[in-house]
């Protein structure tokens, strides 16, 4: 059986931003709103993300927001409402211009700017996201780990040599960005970390053993 088509994959994750932010569109014609922004501060670092938004609004445009042969594809996306008097498809419509402008002349990373809602967090660290929400989310930890060199050694055995080798870049640029304990616990808390650490062991120091522990895998 063929995989079944995700006709809107980039645009329900560009949608994504806006629950965090009220499910409202904010944006105007003249400047991108919350969401949209952290979006583009995303899209930054892979410009091919924007541009498939920017197609897949055009295709919905085009179809129809309500026409019945994409309803099922439609029903997938976050429900984002309009302002008083605007239509979705308007709001669709300013939201392909900023992509347009993005597109026209991509503005290079800025790594040293912090994420301003969750979701750009976990869109800018996918990889140590997946680490901490996947082995060490409180109650699915206790389930399967008896300790956290457990679920460490489970993680290592189980994703590619491309995540694991992300994962320790993303720790590094995680550990920069979050230059208090404060902020690094609330961002690590963000991306899904939920399990208490090791008795004795600051985050910053066992996030930084982390990092070891995948390089030196890498490299055996």
């Amino acid at each position: 059986m063929p995989p079944v088509e995700d006709r809107f994959q980039e645009l329900r994750q560009l949608l994504y931003a806006y629950e965090e932010t009220g499910y409202a569109f904010d944006d105007t014609a003249e400047t991108p709103g919350t969401a949209l922004s952290a979006y583009l501060r995303t899209a930054s670092y892979a410009p091919d993300r924007a541009a498939a938004a920017a197609r897949e609004i055009e295709d919905l445009l085009a179809v129809g927001l309500f026409n019945d042969d994409i309803a099922d594809d439609v029903d997938l996306l976050p429900h984002v409402n309009p302002p008083q008097g605007v239509g979705v498809e308007d709001c669709l419509r300013a939201v392909r211009q900023h992509l347009k402008r993005f597109l026209a002349s991509p503005p290079a990373p800025r790594p040293a700017v912090r994420p301003k809602i969750s979701w750009e967090w976990r869109a800018r660290f996918p990889a140590l996201t997946h680490f901490l929400g996947t082995y060490f989310y409180q109650g699915s930890f206790e389930i399967e780990y008896g300790s956290h060199a457990e679920a460490v050694d489970d993680y290592l055995a189980g994703e590619p040599y491309e995540d694991l080798e992300k994962a320790a870049s993303e720790i590094g640029e995680f550990l920069t960005l979050n230059s208090s304990d404060g902020q690094l616990a609330e961002a690590a808390t963000v991306l899904g970390l939920r399990e208490p650490l090791p008795q004795g062991i600051s985050l910053r120091q066992w996030l930084t053993d982390i990092q070891g522990i995948i390089t030196h895998h890498l490299r055996t």
